[in-house]
């Protein structure tokens, strides 16, 4: 199930889509198998659960070196240690705190770290992150030599968890609405800026119409959590 629906997904996206395959929850497994059909890409939202399956990766299949993590969940600023050192990309940075974290712990190391910046603009209260005006202010500074050791890579995005199509769809062009400002006001920054990560298993073709470049699956693919 695992494998048809990898290759499925892999022969359907557009080549301008990478597939982030979201293996938070479930078991090392499943990640094998969809790494046999050709994923490379996986997403963990639990720092815990990352460095577990990083050690388990690098002690028993040294074959699969090739495999990138990228984190997605909601970072708290002492578990970096956890997260930083294995991800390829840390899309979910949410907060100003969390910024100013990884600035320093990737100073201390020596590292630059690639970051999606994730904006707030779903109806739920609950969710994290900035305002546009926070993001600009972000890359202004950015722009002034701030964030040496942080690579701004793009934006991530979650639309209102709803069934109501035009709700999801304002989301998603608001989001884009806010990648597109970005690269056109700081230049100088947004060489590299270039992923907008919007899009998951429920919602993943309608993000495409909106200029995804990385669309995350989980359900999809690994079914219900375990």
């Amino acid at each position: 199930m695992i494998s048809k629906t990898i290759n499925k997904l892999h022969s359907e996206l557009p080549a301008t889509v990478k597939l982030v395959a979201v293996s938070k929850f479930h078991p090392f497994e499943a990640i094998e198998e969809a790494y046999s059909a050709g994923q490379r890409i996986f997403a963990e939202s639990r720092p815990q659960e990352l460095q577990a399956k990083v050690r388990q990766l690098e002690q028993t299949r040294p074959d699969m070196s090739d495999v990138q993590w990228h984190f997605i969940g909601h970072l708290q600023t002492n578990k970096l240690k956890m997260v930083l050192p294995y991800a390829s990309l840390v899309q979910s940075v949410d907060s100003q705190r969390l910024l100013e974290a990884i600035e320093s712990w990737a100073a201390s190391n020596d590292k630059v770290i690639s970051v999606l910046l994730e904006p707030h603009v779903a109806a739920e209260e609950t969710k994290q992150g900035f305002s546009p005006e926070e993001i600009y202010s972000i890359l202004s500074a950015a722009s002034a030599g701030e964030y040496q050791h942080i690579c701004f890579k793009g934006i991530m995005g979650m639309a209102t968890f709803t069934d109501d199509e035009s709700v999801v769809r304002a989301d998603f062009a608001a989001l884009r609405s806010i990648f597109d400002e970005c690269r056109l006001r700081f230049p100088s920054v947004t060489n590299e800026f270039t992923e907008l990560s919007i899009g998951m298993s429920d919602d993943y073709q309608m993000a495409i119409e909106y200029g995804s470049t990385m669309v995350r699956i989980g359900s999809m693919i690994f079914g219900e959590r375990v």
